[in-house]
């Protein structure tokens, strides 16, 4: 499935021309060995693209995942449970050759994959009730069981090499003093608990499959996640800190992680668990003083405890306590960060 005119249409059109009118110059022998080099070279594009399906697809990372595979002429399979959803998000005009699969068509999608990446779950930044906080868990490990299974069912031929799987830094549970990498034990909280089994999900891939499990921070882009929420506040100056401000904020800006899973896709090296967060962790009420900083607005207006409590019941775990995470295994794979500061990353955002 083609996404756009593959560019060795354009290198084929140039060793035709090549072939047809030598130059005096040079001998045919010398034309032969150029047409050798490009068609060399076209066969490297062709053994480099790829076949990618994709969970959460609709969602704030997926959609950036689908534009940047999409400029790297990879072909795209959207697994979705609304193919109405999808198809309003990725139009056929925009995508050419995307193809938008609803859960009963995934068999098919997924066998002939170069790899899956799945993303889908429920976002958890609720109002959390038994019957949420049985969804939040079941959305994530249901549609991860049912992408092992179709990915350990597929033919040996037909099967992905590459799974990547996001998890999230709430494996390590909330502290204000502790300082995690993936080596540390996970937490013993709620959302530990469903990081935990999301992730021994995944793992149960065909020992043939590589598994990459992003443990993905807070992230950051000005169409969706935490600072779609954040920016209208301080842009009507009511910006401030969450509770007492002193949680650490594990962040990344979505272009960094897009890159860290296009990474985890092409590198067999990118494999086992891998932190999705900036090398420079804050506090939250340095995150809003630059916040407000960079939007020309104060921060000043805390919202205490007990408003974020009664708005969100369990559910302001979220965002009065977090977790010191650092990128350890990514700094180790050589992964270069574009955004290594929140400043940084939040002047880029608002530009």
């Amino acid at each position: 499935m083609e996404l756009l005119r593959s560019p060795t249409s354009l290198s084929s059109s140039f060793a035709l021309s090549s072939a047809l009118s030598v130059p005096p110059s040079f001998s045919v022998g010398g034309t032969k060995r150029r047409l050798m080099v490009l068609c060399s070279s076209e066969k490297s594009e062709k053994e480099d693209k790829m076949t990618v399906s994709v969970t959460g697809a609709t969602g704030f990372i997926g959609r950036r995942l689908v534009h940047r595979l999409r400029s790297d002429n990879h072909s795209i399979r959207v697994l979705t449970r609304s193919k109405s959803k999808a198809e309003l998000i990725f139009p056929a005009k925009d995508f050419p050759g995307i193809v938008i699969a609803e859960e009963g068509e995934w068999r098919d999608s997924i066998q002939g994959s170069t790899a899956v990446v799945n993303l889908a779950g429920l976002p958890i930044s609720t109002r959390w009730s038994p019957e949420i906080k049985k969804e939040i868990k079941d959305s994530r490990v249901r549609v991860t069981s049912k992408v092992v299974e179709l990915i350990n069912n597929s033919p040996v031929d037909a099967r992905p090499t590459v799974l990547v799987s996001a998890t999230a830094v709430g494996y390590y549970g909330a502290s204000e003093t502790g300082v995690f990498d993936e080596k540390s034990p996970s937490g013993n909280d709620y959302l530990s608990e469903v990081c935990r089994e999301w992730e021994g999900t995944a793992l149960k891939a065909n020992k043939d499959v590589k598994v990459a499990l992003i443990r993905i921070g807070v992230v950051l882009g000005k169409d969706g996640g935490a600072l779609a929420m954040m920016i209208p506040f301080f842009q009507m100056f009511a910006g401030g800190p969450l509770g007492s401000g002193q949680q650490w904020f594990s962040w990344i800006h979505v272009d960094d992680l897009v890159n860290l899973i296009c990474e985890a896709l092409t590198k067999p090296s990118y494999q086992g668990v891998i932190n999705g967060t900036a090398p420079n962790p804050v506090r939250l009420g340095e995150m809003c003083q630059q916040l407000g900083s960079v939007l020309g607005r104060p921060s000043w207006l805390p919202v205490p405890d007990f408003a974020l409590k009664a708005l969100l019941g369990e559910g302001a775990t979220v965002v009065l306590e977090g977790q010191k995470v650092l990128p350890v295994r990514a700094k180790e794979l050589g992964f270069e960060f574009k955004y290594k500061y929140v400043k940084d990353a939040l002047r880029a955002i608002m530009q």
